[in-house]
Order: structure tokens, then sequence, then C-alpha cells
């Protein structure tokens, strides 16, 4: 077997939302309320929701861009690769990297749909939470069956309000939805109050896995405000780790024993040592702290209900044998600056060649499909699926790495305080 038989399945993808998205999905009184597509003066592309304007940073959608135009300036959707907003496109840049399956994580709502969780009426709120998800379900994900997994925006400011839209997206189909990694950065309840048992019990019961992603705090590890962009890179992964710590210990893994979070663009070489703190912290301080795991450790709990997943962590593969691979998953995170398009199985390769054929076929879709209800084969035949028949489908496709920069680059400061404070935004 080599990596043309690979069958891809990305947990991690990104969609830069078209401008069509709120058409004819509205009732007719929040039709004028609807976010607005706009392209600004300066030629950038953003848009507009109750007077505030939310921009594509340059970083969110670099995808066959050279890497001297990565940064954090807004973005025209002309520099785009039209796969970034483009249903057909994007399953065409799909092919193009032998990738069958992809969850997509939304942009300008931000990941727990915080834009419309800002508005005063919630009943405005919810139809903008409501329309963005059946667009995202019929259309983005609708309209190639077999090719995505639907992943629903929550409606986060009301724990029952929420847990209705979890059963109704997840009776579309939908069984992941988006959340925060730390929500109570976001002014909400920490996720060790009862305050959000409500949407626990709607996802345990509907079956829908609750993806963490990094970043979804709207807060970012900042070391210092004159720091190198680089340092809040390098730190990125580190938000998951926080919601890793808080998720094991507070009360959410062993109230409800059917629940299953991920922990999406988290990585997964630091797993391992995280496990063995986890267990060495209860077994010394328990008694005194109040932990109670019964007769099991914190990372076996752990290992039951958290999903994992990596983009290119060698470490983390080589160290398998301390992770449970029935929870471990891959994302390519197109567009994003960590992509691995257009040679993700190639790079895959390099770590998992070596592997066991059950163990590759885990990570790279087996535990997707587990995970989040999806099954692409009822659609597409196998054979049909893999890295070269795709591949093959799109002969011919340009996937050059090639500048689409209309004007001059700003003079934006490549600073993490600066990119701190977009996600704020």
């Amino acid at each position: 077997m080599d990596v043309e038989d690979l069958v891809l399945v990305s947990v991690d993808d990104h969609v830069v939302e078209p401008p069509n998205v709120f058409e004819g999905r509205l009732p007719a009184k929040y039709v004028d309320l609807a976010p607005q597509f706009i392209t600004r003066a300066d030629g950038t592309s953003a848009w507009r929701y109750e007077g505030t304007e939310a921009s594509n940073i340059a970083l969110n959608a670099v995808a066959g861009r050279p890497p001297d135009e990565y940064g954090m300036e807004p973005t025209s959707f002309d520099e785009l690769r039209p796969g970034c907003y483009d249903i057909d496109e994007r399953v065409a840049d799909m092919d193009a990297n032998g990738l069958l399956g992809s969850l997509c994580f939304p942009s300008f709502p931000q990941f727990c749909g915080q834009l419309f969780a800002r508005t005063e009426d919630k009943d405005v709120a919810l139809a903008m939470v409501r329309a963005y998800n059946d667009w995202h379900i019929d259309e983005w994900c609708g309209t190639h069956p077999g090719r995505f997994i639907p992943c629903s925006l929550p409606a986060i400011w009301d724990p029952e309000v929420l847990a209705a839209e979890v059963r109704r997206t997840a009776a579309k189909g939908a069984h992941a939805v988006t959340f925060s990694e730390n929500p109570s950065k976001l002014g909400w309840p920490s996720i060790h109050t009862d305050h959000w048992d409500p949407f626990w019990t709607a996802c345990s019961d509907e079956q829908v896995t609750v993806c963490m992603h990094i970043g979804s705090s709207s807060e970012l590890v900042i070391t210092s405000v004159d720091a190198p962009i680089d340092v809040l890179i390098t730190l990125t992964p580190m938000n998951i780790v926080h919601a890793a710590a808080d998720l094991i210990w507070s009360p959410v893994l062993r109230k409800f024993p059917d629940i299953k979070v991920a922990l999406s663009e988290g990585g997964i070489g630091w797993i391992p040592y995280f496990l063995e703190r986890i267990d060495y912290n209860y077994q010394k301080h328990h008694i005194w702290t109040g932990q109670e795991f019964g007769d099991r450790l914190p990372s076996e709990v752990f290992s039951e209900h958290v999903i994992t997943c990596f983009i290119d962590d060698a470490f983390g593969v080589a160290s398998r044998e301390y992770l449970n691979m029935d929870n471990v998953t891959w994302e390519c995170d197109y567009p994003h600056s960590d992509t691995t398009w257009p040679t993700a199985p190639e790079q895959l390769w390099k770590y998992i060649g070596e592997l066991p054929k059950h163990d590759f076929d885990r990570i790279t879709h087996l535990n997707a499909m587990k995970h989040f209800n999806y099954n692409p084969f009822s659609v597409i035949p196998r054979e049909q699926a893999t890295v070269g028949a795709l591949r093959e489908r799109a002969a011919g496709r340009d996937v050059s790495i090639r500048s689409t920069r209309k004007g001059p680059r700003s003079e934006h400061a490549n600073r993490a305080s600066d990119l701190g404070k977009l996600t704020k935004s």
C-alpha cells in the first residue's frame, strides 16, 4: 500500500463565507437586519452587522498564495483562491489534494457565533444562527453529498436555546457543534458550573461531538505586547492544553458518560505528558482538592471522551503507544496558513507510512467517520474515495503557488498583540 491508496478525512478546515449566506433563509421581518457583505473603499472585503465590520485577515485564507503574502491585514475576495468560498471550487481543490471529506469551521461569525451572541435582541440573534446553520448544512455541506461533515454554530447565549438548536441541526444531519474552549473568557459561565447541562445533555442524546477549536475563547496566549508573532504561533496549541485541563477537572466528562469532545487544531504531541501529569496530580492531591474519579484515573476518562487531531505532528505519531488511537484524527486546515494543501497526503505519509494499516486507517478516516456519524461510502464507493482516485478526477487542476495581491502590503506590524486584538473583534 502507498500514499495513493489512503482515504483522507480532515476534521478541521474552514470556510470563508460567500455573500449569499443569508439569502432566502430569514423570516421576512429580519431580512433587512442580516449581515451585509461589503467591499470597502480600499478594495478589501468585510461583513457589516449591527454597525460593526468583520474583516477576513490574510492568515485565514492563504491556500495557494506564497508565504510572503501571509499577514494580518484585511484582504479582498479577489485575492483569495476561489476554493476558500465557492463550494464547487472547494471540492475541486479537495480532489486535487486527494481529500475525501472535510469538517469546516466558520469565519466571520467567529467560532462560537460570538458576533450574533452580542446581538441585543436575542430573537434576531437566533434567526441569524439558524439561517447560518441552514446555509452551512443545506448548501455548503449538501451540495456535494458525502464530502462534508456538518458542524453547527451554537446559540451560545442561552443553554436551553443552544440545546434546542443542537437538536434541530442534528435532525438535519449535523453531528458536530462548535463551542468555546473557555466560555468564561467570553463572559459566560465556565464549564465547571451546571449552566451548560442542557447543552451537554442534548449533545449526548443526539450523538453530537462538541468541537473546541483553538482560539474559540477569543483569547490567544500572548507573552508580551511587543513579542513577535512567532511567539504567538508557537504557543497557539497551548490554548488547547488549557482547555484540556479545564475539561478533565470539570464534572462534564464524568457527569455525561456519552459526551465526546474534540480538541480541534490542538496537535497530539503534548498529550502523553499531560496524561502523566493529571494522573500524578490526582494521586497526590485529590484527597484535599476533592476530585473523585472512583476506580478510574483522569487519563482513562480523558482517553475515552476526548478526540484529538493533528496537522503535522511527527512526535505525536511516534508517541502513539501512549494515546487512545481510536480517538486520534487528522486535519488539513485548508485554507489557513498552517494548511498542508495541496500535498497533504505526501506530508502525512512521512509519519504514518510505516504504521500498521489499521492504525493509519483510523487516523485518516475511520475515527472521523465514527465520531461524527459520517458515512461517505454510502454515497461514494471506497475505490473512488482514495487519494489516487480523487486526484485522477482533478487531473489538470492548477494548484501552483502564485501571487494574488492586488495592492501594496500594509505596514501592519507582525506583533502577537495585533492578532490578539483581532480575535477579540
